[in-house]
Formats: C-alpha cells, sequence, structure tokens
C-alpha cells in the first residue's frame, strides 16, 4: 500500500502522522511510505532521517495526497485538505467531527473512508489512540493554567502550590477519566488545593484511593459544580463524551460569577468544551477574557511538545494503520471491532452515531461496509 504522511498545517502543530521509526516498520513489511518535505521538522526528524528510515519524500502535499491510498495524520484535515481527498482514499487521523458542521460536510462529500483516532476503543471500553494525547493533554493543562494565573498575564496573581505560611491556589478539575486523572497528578504534585468532580462513583473511588490526601473527590451536582467553580482559581475542562460533543457544564452565568483573575483551561475544546463561553484558541494567541475571567482553549494542546506527542501517539497508532495496510480496510475493520468503532464516514455515509445524531446525518452502522 502506499501510505502518505503530509505535513500538519493546522496553526502550531508540530507533531507528524509518522516518525521515521515508524516508517522503517512500515517499510519492511513492503509498503512504501510518501512523506511531504519537511514533515518532521517539528519532532527534530529532517528529510534525510525518512530517506533512511526507506521512505521516498514529495515536494509537496498535493504530491502526498495524489499518489497514496492512504493518509496518516495528527490532526484533523484543514479545508485545502480535504479537497485533495478523493473517493475510497482512507484517511487515518484525528477528527473530532461532532462539534464541526463543515468538516463532516466536506469528508462525506468526498467519498474517502475516514477513520477517526479519536473513537477507536479498546477491550477495557477506553480510548487508547486518544488515550496518549489525554495524558499530554492533562498533565500540559496544569502547566498552561498555572502560567495564565500570572498577573502579568491576566490571571489572579496566585501561585498553584503557595509559600509556606501562604495557602495554594485552588484547582478544580472537571470529570475525572485520563485527562482529569493527569491534570490532578500535576496538580498534586505542584501541592495546589485539588479537587476532582465526576458522576461515576467507580471513578470517584479509584481517584481516591490513588490521590488519598492529595486530591478531593466529590460527586458532580449542579450545586457542588458551582460551590467548587466559584471557589477556583484554576477550573480544568476534562469531561468527554467520545465522538460526541462535550456537554456546556458551566454556563455563561456562572462564569460571570468566578473570581475575577480565575483561569479556565478547556482541554475538551476539540469536541465543542465545558463551558459556555469555550471558543478555540491558538498556541500563537492561546487565551482571552471573559468577564474577568482568562480562558485558556488551544485546541491542539499536545502540539506543543510535538516530539513527546509524536512518539506517544505513534505507539498505539501504527499497530492499526499496519493492520489497514497489510489487509486491507475492509478486512481489518472485519477483523477488528475496536478499529471498526474509529470509522466516522465512509462512501459519502455517516457511521458513526453520535455525530450523525449531533449533525442531522443518517446514520448508517459501520457493519454495512463489512459485510459481504
Amino acid at each position: 500500500m502506499l501510505i502518505g504522511v503530509p505535513r500538519e498545517i493546522k496553526d502550531h502543530e508540530y507533531r507528524v502522522g509518522l516518525t521515521p521509526e515508524s516508517v522503517h516498520e512500515i517499510v519492511a513489511v513492503d509498503h512504501t511510505v510518501i512523506v511531504e518535505t519537511n514533515a518532521g521538522q517539528g519532532i527534530g526528524s529532517d528529510d534525510e532521517a525518512y530517506i533512511g528510515a526507506g521512505a521516498e519524500i514529495a515536494p509537496s502535499a498535493e504530491e502526498v495526497f495524489d499518489r497514496c491510498d492512504m493518509i496518516i495524520k495528527v490532526k484533523e484535515p484543514q479545508a485545502v485538505e480535504r479537497a485533495m481527498l478523493r473517493e475510497d482514499q482512507i484517511l487515518f487521523t484525528y477528527l473530532h467531527l461532532a462539534p464541526d458542521a463543515e468538516q463532516t460536510a466536506d469528508l462525506v462529500k468526498s467519498g474517502a473512508i475516514c477513520i477517526a483516532y479519536e473513537t477507536v476503543t479498546d477491550g477495557d471500553g477506553g480510548l487508547p489512540l486518544l488515550r496518549p494525547m489525554s495524558q499530554v493533554a492533562g498533565r500540559m493543562s496544569i502547566q498552561a493554567g498555572a502560567g495564565a494565573l500570572e498577573k502579568a498575564r491576566g490571571g489572579r496573581g496566585v501561585l498553584l502550590g503557595g509559600v509556606p505560611g501562604v495557602k495554594p491556589g485552588r484547582v478544580v478539575i472537571l470529570g475525572g477519566g485520563v485527562v482529569g486523572f493527569n491534570a490532578a497528578q500535576m496538580a498534586a504534585g505542584m501541592q495546589a488545593d485539588v479537587m476532582i468532580l465526576d458522576r461515576n462513583p467507580v471513578v470517584l473511588e479509584s481517584l481516591n484511593t490513588h490521590f488519598g490526601a492529595a486530591a478531593k473527590t466529590a460527586f458532580s451536582t449542579q450545586a457542588v459544580l458551582r460551590e467548587a467553580v466559584l471557589a477556583a482559581d484554576l477550573v480544568i475542562g476534562a469531561v468527554l463524551i467520545p465522538g460526541a460533543s462535550t456537554p456546556k457544564l458551566v454556563t455563561r452565568s456562572l462564569v460571570s460569577e468566578m473570581k475575577p483573575g480565575a483561569v479556565i483551561v478547556d482541554v475538551a475544546v476539540d469536541q465543542g468544551g465545558c463551558f459556555a463561553t469555550t471558543r478555540a484558541t491558538t498556541h500563537a494567541d492561546p487565551t482571552y477574557v471573559v468577564d474577568e475571567v482568562v480562558h485558556y482553549c488551544v485546541a491542539n494542546m499536545p502540539g506543543a511538545v510535538a516530539r513527546t506527542s509524536t512518539y506517544a501517539l505513534n505507539n498505539v497508532t501504527v499497530p492499526h494503520a499496519l493492520a489497514i495496510a497489510n489487509h486491507g480496510w475492509r478486512q481489518a475493520l472485519s477483523f477488528n471491532r475496536h478499529l471498526l468503532a474509529g470509522l466516522n464516514v465512509i462512501r459519502g455515509t455517516v457511521t458513526y452515531r453520535a455525530v450523525a445524531d449531533e449533525l442531522g446525518y443518517d446514520y448508517v452502522a459501520p457493519e454495512h461496509w463489512i459485510i459481504g
């Protein structure tokens, strides 16, 4: 199979779909990998590294899209990239379609076979291709929030860990999944006053066992959430509903009542965000202020630590990419129901129910495309 890796063009996105080491693994089993020139610069891998791994270098994204059977990316294809997709071409990347009607319409129109990293599942009910980026984003959310709390950046002037004789900052984390757990690890490590809200008693028990006195947990009701958010210096949005838009847990009215200079970091921005005031920002211009509350809502947070993120992502994506390349998409999906869960759009149909319901498309079960 001809596999293409274009250079990422989203604002300040430095990750790349395949590392040179991953290219070597794929080429070793008789596939061809075509990498756009300079695609790996953000992770410190030049064209020579990819050539040494067995890749061909293409001078443009147009050539990569034109020649290849499968495109492997990191972030959702931008409009100019979507225009290059063709019928029956395989696209394997993060998509986050539910809050993105324009992208969904373009992918439907393309006739391509679009498999989303973020909805591939595993035997434990987890999202293994989302997990490493959730780990990175969760940890980065505390770094970002701590910086935004500095007075010069519009924050309250609070040091999260405090100092002897001065109480630490209060961190409230909405959601106790992978993002929330990793955010809590970082915040607790900085000796902040940490509270994690979730609605799953099993998750809360697990968090309580792990953190002990280092982080408090609470079952999230409207009253509990309100009290916690109003007391917080930093609120982390870490809620995920696989493939669907994130519920707006914090209203505009509640944001307006938060402490002046408090900070919101909405890690769920890719799926629409947890806050009514959320809008996507970029690494070039990461924050904005609503009602004296600083919002950090960068949609590709892990892109800032591109090398760590790319290698962590490749650890989980490459085995699936190889399965698709070795067996073809139909057979690979029929063999693996967890990979089948990643199929979001195919040949003009929407095959992920949450996306179809959110955006008003007729839902076609993904099994329809592998039977027979």
